[in-house]
């Protein structure tokens, strides 16, 4: 597991300075243990008709083209759509592309995105205005020592997103935040460093599978080792599901009539345990779905994601 090239792509850290971003998530790498099926564990809030056409998508032989062609019209209707990619991935970004302008051409929709922290959505803002240059929006963002993967896997999408005035909304919670928990705890926030999450007694680490998952993975790279804590370390990760939870939800109370499509790595929708279900918790009757970008040539693992779509 701790070799999966898929899965070690997701870090925006390296070890040396957050150790507990080398869990997000080993869950996935393992071959998958049932046929390829689009299907999988559907939210109780998705609606019947997505239900019916993932469990017809599952039923197929997989057809690549096929495949993309039901899922996207499978998609089209939700309120939220998750697209979980992995962070280096050419194809999984030239997928993203298309989505969105395909759903743009159908309703009003914004962008979520993990690659931006909360504290610069001014700086969105303004490179949408036309305020600032592309050149300065990576700039006053910090995003190469934020995020740090190639700008230009991002760069169409964002250009495209100004081309057509789309909101862009900037999901990720500061890196000085999720730092201070993974070495310090939750309890150690105070002042300033609550202003970009939710509050603390809405983060929620009491599911015990994603407790598990986390666990194999921390004790897989070191665990008493080195000098992080695990319920830190998990803090850490479940802290950085609600952030971006939180404001997808806030962006859909804003403009409910925008349908979100928020791009994320594909660890945080794995088996619901990230984003989704903490979307759900604050608004029970969502309806969203998660859709994990693959190689044409990876199986799918059928819980992974409510549905799977082929990249180049």
């Amino acid at each position: 597991m701790l070799h999966c090239p898929r899965l070690l792509a997701r870090f925006p850290y390296s070890l040396g300075v957050l150790s507990f971003t080398l869990m997000t998530l080993a869950i996935g790498c393992s071959s998958p243990s049932a046929p390829p099926s689009a299907n999988a564990t559907l939210s109780e809030a998705t609606t019947p008709e997505i239900k019916e056409s993932a469990t017809a998508i599952a039923q197929q032989s997989v057809d690549i083209e096929a495949n993309n062609t039901d899922v996207m019209a499978a998609i089209a209707a939700a309120q939220v759509i998750y697209l979980g990619e992995t962070h280096t991935s050419e194809g999984d970004h030239a997928a993203q592309l298309e989505i969105i302008e395909t759903l743009s051409t159908q309703s009003e929709i914004a962008i979520g995105l993990e690659m931006f922290q909360r504290p610069f959505q001014p700086v969105l803002d303004s490179y949408l205005a036309g305020d600032i240059t592309e050149a300065e929006l990576v700039e006053q963002s910090e995003y190469e020592t934020r995020w740090g993967y190639d700008w230009e896997l991002y760069a169409p999408i964002v250009r495209y997103a100004k081309d057509n005035q789309i909101p862009l909304i900037a999901l990720n919670t500061p890196a000085e935040v999720t730092r201070q928990v993974a070495t310090d705890g939750l309890e150690s926030l105070s002042g300033e460093a609550l202003r970009y999450i939710p509050p603390v007694d809405e983060i929620d680490t009491a599911d015990q599978a994603y407790r598990d998952a986390i666990s194999g993975v921390f004790n897989a790279h070191g665990g008493a080792g080195h000098s992080l804590n695990f319920e830190n370390f998990f803090a850490a990760q479940v802290l950085w599901d609600e952030t971006m939870a939180e404001r997808i939800v806030t962006q859909l109370e804003a403009e409910p009539e925008r349908q979100m499509i928020a791009l994320v790595g594909e660890g945080h929708i794995a088996y619901d345990y990230g984003i989704p279900n903490r979307v759900e918790r604050r608004i029970p009757d969502v309806e969203h779905v998660s859709v994990r970008l693959i190689p044409a040539e990876q199986p799918i693992d059928p819980d992974f994601a409510d549905f799977s779509l082929f990249t180049e």
